[in-house]
Formats: structure tokens, sequence, C-alpha cells
């Protein structure tokens, strides 16, 4: 998220990055750390931006935490509706320690619905370029990793896709704009 954040912050954002150990720890372990450092930064509402599993993350964060202070958030790339690659990968039991704690917690629990007072915005990729392609037969459109109807989430205020694949979301100054209008607007069509 280093590179994203940059481009954030060359935005007018102010931005404090979360790091978490997806492989050895659990999804509500890992959203409670993230919602504590939600409330070091005050009563403040804050925004949230999540790549891929760091969406999924804040968005456990939200339903598990319901005092945060969160006024909108950026999904980018976050399979909220499933995730074949994942699925595909863990057949193997070798595998499925390779997914990590985080992300088999998530893909066995119910899917959280968005608080009311959360304004949602949720940005896919179109271009079918990266590791899921190895483990699973994607089925168009896809980012290489999650596929496009796999990151719709009920209850988002706005869906935008873009022309980018998985990785490449991280250092996209398009993905960079679409987000800061987001967080700015609650909407994806000033960027």
């Amino acid at each position: 998220m280093l590179p994203l954040g940059w481009l954030i912050s060359r935005r007018g954002f102010d931005v404090a990055r979360f790091s978490y150990a997806s492989i050895g720890d659990g999804l509500e372990y890992n959203a409670d750390r993230l919602a504590s450092l939600c409330r070091e930064h005050g009563t403040k509402p804050l925004h949230l931006v999540g790549h891929s599993l760091g969406g999924l993350l804040i968005l456990a964060a939200l339903d598990r935490n319901k005092d945060l202070k969160a006024r909108r958030v950026v999904l980018i790339g976050s399979p909220y509706a499933g995730i074949t690659a994942a699925v595909a990968l863990a057949r193997s039991p070798i595998s499925e320690k390779m997914l990590g704690r985080t992300l088999n917690d998530w893909m066995r629990m119910p899917r959280p619905s968005i608080p009311n007072r959360v304004e949602l915005g949720v940005i896919a990729g179109n271009v079918p370029f990266g590791l899921g392609r190895l483990v699973a037969r994607l089925p168009k459109p896809n980012d290489g990793v999650v596929r496009v109807e796999e990151t719709r989430v009920p209850g988002a205020k706005d869906v935008i896709v873009l022309r980018i694949n998985h990785t490449g979301m991280l250092v996209s100054p398009a993905v960079a704009r679409a987000t800061c209008a987001f967080l700015r607007n609650g909407s994806f069509r000033h960027a």
C-alpha cells in the first residue's frame, strides 16, 4: 500500500498505513487491531481504503466494532462475494496454509452488511493478468486474481471498473484519483 498511500497523500489526504499478519493471525484479531488503530486517531470520522484482503479486513472491523467513526470506505479489488482463485487453491492442504488464517476465516464467515453511517465505494479491475490465473480458470471480466463479480457489495454507493490488474492497482494513478474522488465527494464520477 506504500505507493498507493503516497499517491493519495499527494492529493491532500493524511495517510496512515496498517500492517497485519494475514498468514498467522485470524480475521477477528486483525480486525480488532485495525479498530484500535482507528480509535487512536480520535473521534473525527475517518476514511478507510483497503486493497484486496485489506478491504475485507476493514469490513470485518466495522462489523465487529460498531463504535468506529468511519465515514467513507473504498474497497479496491476486494473479493467480498467470494474468491474463485482462493477456493481453487484451498483444495490442497498445503496451499490452504499459504492462503493464511485471515482469508480462510473470511471465506468461512457470513458476509457483514455495510453500516448505514458508512458510504462505500468499490473499485474493480478488468485486466486479466495475475497469479489467480495460474490456479483457476477465472471467468472474465477479472483482474487476474479477483473476478469483477466477486467485488460486488450490496449497499455500495458507487462502483467503478478500471482497466487495471490486481497488483497494478497499488501503483495506479487512476486508482488513486478514483479513490480520492470518492473520499471527497462520495462518487467516482469526479475522478
